[in-house]
Order: structure tokens, then sequence, then C-alpha cells
């Protein structure tokens, strides 16, 4: 296992080596360029946090991506397009009855409960970095999150981007928000999946398990939904189905830490502070 990790280590750092990078200042030098006057950022419906301690399941059910689901059992295909792949297609239909089933029960009999909090606050960036306010007079700075500019060579009309230049700088005038969600639909999961493993349901285990992660994706798709809608409202009259949204047919972001836009893990401890969220 070392050594098999050793080899791609080596061949990552090759394929790096072979990529050309700008100094950090050229990088920055080539921002995505926004006319935060142009087109003013809306100010959220309030400011701060708000939680939510029991979310309606039978609500978030209705936002499951199966994709990902079927993945978890090394399944590859889109669904419902998998459910006929004349390879695995059987398998797929068998798994996604017995995962329906079980759903309906984890929302019947209310296995589990899932919470959320979500906040806005003022924000503006401040170079590479997003400064965070208690409120709208803009003097009272309660975090900073950290972004990471791209730095390898673009071609013409391409930009180096950082997660920054979506806020408008503080130098603008602009006031500009920010907002952050956490959320959960796993609690009480461990102790259901438990029975099923002590009575030697290995299989309903996995079942549970894999179902409280897909609610728990639910959850960030449906309040990603009521946010635009709602609690911001910059996309009051949206009408996109669930699967839109799944497909990220909206305009904007939802950046989080560890994925492309933010590789590093290390702003979740700013945000869950932000939120009041317990970091484990």
């Amino acid at each position: 296992m070392r050594a098999d990790y050793a080899k791609i280590s080596a061949a990552h750092f090759r394929a790096q080596a072979d990529k050309k990078r700008l100094k950090l200042a050229d990088a920055r030098a080539n921002a995505v360029a926004i006319d935060f006057a142009k087109t003013p950022p809306k100010k959220p419906a309030f400011l701060g946090i708000k939680s939510f301690r029991d979310y309606d399941l039978a609500e978030l059910a209705k936002y499951i991506d199966w994709t990902p689901f079927f993945q978890t059992w090394e399944l590859t295909g889109r669904f419902p397009a998998i459910l006929d792949d004349p390879k695995v297609g059987e398998v797929a239909r068998s798994l996604y009855d017995d995962a329906r089933k079980m759903l309906d029960r984890i929302v019947k009999e209310n296995w589990f409960k899932a919470q959320a909090t979500i906040g806005f606050w003022p924000a503006n960036a401040q170079g590479d970095d997003i400064k965070v306010y208690a409120d709208d007079g803009r003097k009272t700075e309660i975090g900073t999150f950290h972004t990471l500019r791209q730095q390898l060579e673009k071609r013409e009309g391409r930009f180096n981007a950082a997660l920054s230049d979506f806020i408008a700088p503080a130098s603008s005038g602009v006031p500009d928000y920010i907002g952050a969600f956490v959320v959960t639909a796993g609690i009480g999961e461990d102790v259901v999946a438990d029975r099923f493993k002590n009575a030697n349901d290995d299989y309903s285990s996995i079942l549970c398990k894999a179902l409280a992660d897909r609610l728990a994706e639910a959850f960030a798709e449906r309040m990603h939904a009521r946010v635009r809608r709602e609690f911001w409202g910059y996309a009051p009259d949206e009408a996109l189905t669930p699967e839109q949204l799944i497909l990220e047919q909206y305009a904007g972001i939802r950046p989080a830490p560890g994925y492309p836009a933010q590789p590093g893990h290390t702003e979740k401890e700013s945000l869950f502070t932000l939120l009041v969220a317990e970091l484990s």
C-alpha cells in the first residue's frame, strides 16, 4: 500500500511540475473583474443566524440526489438511467426498491432528526480575504475567510480567480453580504444503524447510513433553495425543480471548503464559529 501511494504521489508531482504557474502578484493582477456598483448586492432578509431543529424529512426526501447513492454501492451510472443499465440495471432496481422502502419508514417513523443553522453577515473583500462584520456599521470584525488564488497560467481572457473576487471590495464602498450554512440529517442515525448491525443485518445498517447521508445532502439543496427565494431573496421568482437544483442550473455559486474553489479545509473552523455550531 505504501509503495502504491508513493508511486501515485510521484506521478502527481511530475504532472504538477509541467504546469506553468504565475507569481502570486501576477495572479492577483488577473483577478475576476466585477462592477459591483452597477449591480449592487441584495441585502438578506435578516442578519445573524437562524436555526431549524426538527426539519420535515418528507420535504427533504424530494431533494435527494440518487446518483451518489448508487456510487456508495460501487454502481456507476446516473439516476434514473442506471435503473435500465444493461449491466447493473437489475441490481440497481433491487437496491433502489429497498432504499425507497426504508426511506418511507425513516420518514413515517421519524428515525432521524434533521437540523440546520444558516446565517448572513455584512462582508467585504480585502485582497484575497473576506472580512465579516457584526452589523451594517462594519466596524466590528467577527471573522475572516482566507481564500486561495488560482496561480496556474491561464489563456487570454481567463481569470485567476479567488472566492474573494465575488465579494465587493471594501475600497469600492459597496455594502456586500455573505451567507453560510451547516446541516445534518443524521441525528439518531447511528442508533438505528447499530440496531441493524447488532441483529447481524449489515446490509440494512449500510443502507440506513447511506440514506442518512443522502438526506443531509438533500437538506443542503433544500436550504439553498429557501435561501435563494426567501431568506436572502435574490431569486424570489425562481421556480427550479429539485432536479434542476441538483444539476446546478441556477445563477450563482455555493462553494464549500475542500472543493476546487477552496481546496483547504481550514476555513471550516471559521464557518462553525460564525454559525455557533459544534466542530467534530
